[in-house]
């Protein structure tokens, strides 16, 4: 015990230092939308650490949802659920998850485990995917069964004709599929591998199908903030990789982009879209998160740029080349929030203003005063881009005190058009309709 303590003592005092960190002085939605207001970059001594303490929900408790909807508990009682996927007959299924073992002694490493432990994201992986079933269609999961197990901390789904692939936090592997099983058992046949090893900061990877199948698209998060870790380190990370089927090849489809996740096809332009966690560390108005087009060949800046080619300082050495090169983003989401689900609405279950518009889980920010996220946003789109603010879906995540109920994180829209939320804190996944009432 007596070698731990120097460490305990040190990461205990940072934590409570860095409670002194900056705050925000920008109007509320500055930072929201296609011309996002950008301050300058406060690379405090401190860095700010402002966490929403997991508490989970009390019993009869929930999320608030938007006027003119209702929201119930599809599921509850999981394992940290974080991503959810509908099958074409109605059966969801939901990765119960956690990032992997880590090989990171530092003392950075060991103070961001407090505060992610604090942030309720301290659990071991449950490295599996369950099946939900609605069999009497009352909005209520009557049946839950585990449809794979023993994976590596599993994120992404998509299914292409019979094959179910899942995204692990170190490659895509197939299984075998038939519309109605309650459980897989076979061994998965590995088809690409993506971006892992002993530190694989951003763990989580997702997938999605292309339009005929022959494609998968995988996100890759960062090794690092601002590849402090060495460039080295980055290859095919930061980044969107596109997935041959038939012969598991992968290329770069686009790069600089510093966490991606969500991943969605636009039903209006067709294009690929994708929701991006940014950069830390330079304030709590800086970087906003983003949603965006993903161009073929695209770079985003990271870890270079910023917001186009507002330029990061603190990456040496710079790429003036590159951030030449660098693509503004579609439309930014606030500094922090934490952007990780993302959908598009093309159901007829809810009103007719949801229609085609993106709907975004915000897992909720741990480095920004006041808090941001912790909320499920809709984003209206018109001709294929978006047309306006964010609309708060689902909210009530963080109490007065400033307690985390839950935390969304991923979001899908069920074969009846409800929208379901996965709340990797609350332990359930919330189902959004109409207001009966």
């Amino acid at each position: 015990m007596r070698n731990h303590l120097p460490r305990l003592c040190l990461g205990a005092s940072l934590l409570l230092l860095a409670a002194c960190g900056d705050k925000s002085t920008l109007q509320p939605g500055a930072d929201v939308g296609a011309q996002p207001t950008l301050k300058a970059p406060n690379k405090t001594l401190i860095p700010t650490v402002n966490i929403a303490p997991a508490k989970g929900w009390s019993a009869g408790a929930m999320p608030t949802p938007a006027a003119g909807l209702a929201v119930n508990a599809f599921a509850t009682a999981l394992d940290h659920p974080r991503w959810v996927y509908v099958l074409p007959n109605g059966d969801v299924l939901v990765a119960e998850s956690n990032a992997p073992k880590r090989e990171n002694g530092s003392i950075k490493g060991y103070v961001m485990g407090k505060v992610m432990a604090k942030a309720g994201a301290g659990v071991p992986s449950a490295n599996r995917i369950s099946l939900l079933r609605d069999t009497d269609g009352d909005g209520v999961v009557d049946l839950k069964s585990v449809f794979l197990k023993d994976l590596h901390s599993p994120f992404g789904m998509a299914l292409v004709g019979g094959t179910l692939y899942v995204a692990n936090a170190d490659g895509v592997v197939g299984f075998p599929y038939q519309e109605g099983v309650t459980e897989i058992t076979v061994k998965g046949t590995p088809l690409a591998p993506l971006p892992g090893g002993p530190l694989n900061h951003h763990w989580t990877k997702n997938i999605i199908a292309s339009k005929d199948g022959g494609k998968l698209y995988a996100t890759v998060g960062s090794n690092s903030n601002v590849a402090e870790n060495g460039i080295e380190n980055e290859e095919n990370r930061a980044a969107v990789l596109e997935i041959d089927i038939a012969s598991g090849k992968t290329r770069l489809f686009a790069s600089g982009l510093r966490n991606p996740n969500g991943l969605a096809w636009n039903p209006q332009s067709g294009a690929l879209w994708t929701v991006v966690n940014e950069r830390d560390l330079i304030g709590s108005d800086l970087v906003p998160d983003y949603l965006t087009s993903v161009k073929d060949g695209g770079f985003y800046g990271w870890p270079y740029s910023y917001y186009g080619q507002h330029v990061d300082e603190r990456v040496k050495p710079a790429r003036p080349e590159l951030v030449a090169k660098a693509i503004v983003p579609d439309y930014a989401l606030g500094a922090h929030v934490a952007a990780l689900g993302l959908a598009f609405y093309e159901g007829s279950l809810l009103p007719d203003q949801y229609r085609n518009g993106a709907i975004i889980g915000q897992h909720g920010s741990w480095n920004r005063t006041p808090l941001s996220g912790y909320n499920v946003v809709f984003v209206p789109f018109k001709d294929g881009m978006p047309n306006g603010k964010p609309v708060e879906l689902l909210g009530g995540f963080v109490n007065k005190d400033g307690d985390a109920y839950g935390r969304p994180v991923g979001v899908a829209v069920d074969k009846k058009g409800a929208v379901l939320v996965a709340d990797d804190v609350g332990n359930v996944i919330w189902r959004i309709v109409p207001d009966a009432r």
